[in-house]
């Protein structure tokens, strides 16, 4: 870790023993231990922006607890992960975290009916008509991750034995909320590009209702895909759910947030977002909306009375469980939201610079691009065995030969020793960043010889 990074976060962390000090005093004042303990943290920190300051200094232990390492790698790197790309809080969110990060920070101020999506202060209710303006549906609840959207349908619609439409390519958390439902899920095999089609799409809808007798309760296909972040036919396959009577969920994991996403428009009777994945927010954090045809189902209040206490919470969402997210975690996503809001009308630059380095990568003779092709997402699966593998099938620290140049050249995300088929997603990093990174992987494939086109 560079100096002034590893100073940055010890001065970071004295401001949390300065707070602390203020946690355990009265509210009238510092006493003397106390005011003299806050100015030898004072005059620490003075020290930690000298050294800063001066760019040197005697590094500090650098565990949280003793035992936590400090993660700096978005301050250290460029990180290419496939997943952690457009989950980067923002300095908004990061400053929410500090100030909102005790476990029910959110409850200061709730009042009657006492549910997280009627509280004023701050502003959480807004928040949800927010969310589901961003989405163009008419109701919205913040869930922890997508697949606790997911599951919320699932649980709503799904009951034993129905079968459930998903994509060949679907997320694991999609089987699994099937299945916690009782359901079954089928298939929509892909075609020649890896895509899911609405042909197909109608042709397993009569597939299963041939062989289960069974209209499907639910069709639940993503827009892109995590596999390959192809762009699948959604609209068109909307259309087809609704002609058998079926409601369709939208996965968004990979769009809400980083790109326009208009659910009416789409046919969408359920959207569903990643907070952590998409929408610069701490996990786990996530997004359901839906349509006003289908709130009164999905976000149903509890019926249930106690047989000895006669109590009964008719306020509270059963699939919610009443409350989803407190503290940081809603107000990270709260406090990126502005940012988010406006990035994703800056999509098209983001899968431009997508292209750029994936049109340089080619150009190193033997690499592919298993994903659709010019790319319209900044996720991306490529094939490097005709290229970096090369090199790996006899270097001494095979696969891994590769990630070492990478991190000597500050590029982490990659998957370690992984040299044939694997994933990397570029989004978020600036023109500067992509020039930088294409041109590593060109230095890294002149040092071992590979021919370039270019």
């Amino acid at each position: 870790m560079s100096i002034r990074v590893e100073k940055t976060f010890a001065a970071l962390f004295a401001l949390e023993d300065l707070r602390e000090i203020y946690r355990g005093s009265l509210p009238t004042g510092l006493d003397a231990d106390e005011e003299q303990a806050f100015r030898a943290k004072i005059a620490d920190l003075k020290s930690l922006i000298a050294d800063l300051e001066s760019d040197r200094g005697t590094p500090r232990p650098s565990k949280i607890a003793g035992t936590l390492d400090v993660r700096a790698r978005e301050e250290q790197f460029i990180n290419i992960h496939p997943i952690q790309a457009a989950g980067r809080l923002t300095p908004a969110a990061r400053k929410a975290l500090i100030s909102y990060g005790d476990g029910y920070s959110t409850c200061d101020f709730c009042r009657k009916p006492f549910r997280l999506d009627k509280i004023t202060r701050p502003g959480i209710a807004a928040f949800h008509a927010d969310l589901a303006k961003f989405v163009n549906m008419d109701q919205a609840r913040v869930v922890p991750g997508a697949r606790r959207g997911f599951q919320a349908v699932t649980s709503t619609l799904v009951g034993k034995g129905d079968p459930v439409i998903v994509s060949a390519l679907a997320h694991y958390t999609e089987f699994l909320a099937v299945e916690e439902a009782g359901g079954v899920v089928k298939e929509v095999p892909l075609d020649a590009g890896h895509h899911v089609t609405a042909d197909a799409t109608a042709a397993k809808i009569e597939d299963v209702q041939r062989e289960t007798g069974k209209t499907p309760a639910l069709v639940m296909i993503d827009h892109y895909d995590y596999q390959f972040a192809n762009e699948h036919d959604v609209r068109g396959i909307a259309k087809v759910a609704h002609q058998y009577d079926i409601p369709f969920l939208y996965n968004g994991a990979y769009t809400v947030g980083v790109m326009p996403v208009d659910g009416k428009a789409i046919g969408a009777d359920f959207v569903v977002g990643s907070g952590h994945k998409s929408m610069a927010s701490v996990a786990p954090s996530g997004v359901l909306a839906t349509t006003d045809e289908w709130a009164s189902s999905v976000l149903r209040t509890t019926a249930m009375v106690g047989d000895v206490t006669s109590r009964k919470f008719g306020i509270k969402e059963v699939e919610m469980l009443g409350c989803t997210l407190m503290g940081g975690t809603l107000l990270s996503m709260m406090a990126s939201f502005p940012t988010v809001e406006e990035r994703t009308l800056r999509w098209d630059e983001e899968v431009k610079k997508s292209n750029f380095f994936i049109d340089s990568l080619l150009a190193i003779t033997g690499s592919q691009v298993l994903s659709e092709y010019p790319r319209k997402h900044t996720l991306t699966k490529v094939d490097t065995t005709g290229s970096f593998d090369t090199v790996a099938r006899t270097h001494k620290r095979r696969g891994f030969y590769f990630s070492d140049e990478l991190s000597k050249r500050g590029i982490v995300g990659e998957f370690a020793g992984a040299t044939r088929t694997w994933k990397l997603n570029t989004y978020g990093l600036s023109w500067k960043q992509i020039h930088y990174l294409a041109d590593a992987f060109t230095e890294i494939a002149d040092t071992y010889g590979l021919p370039r086109t270019r």
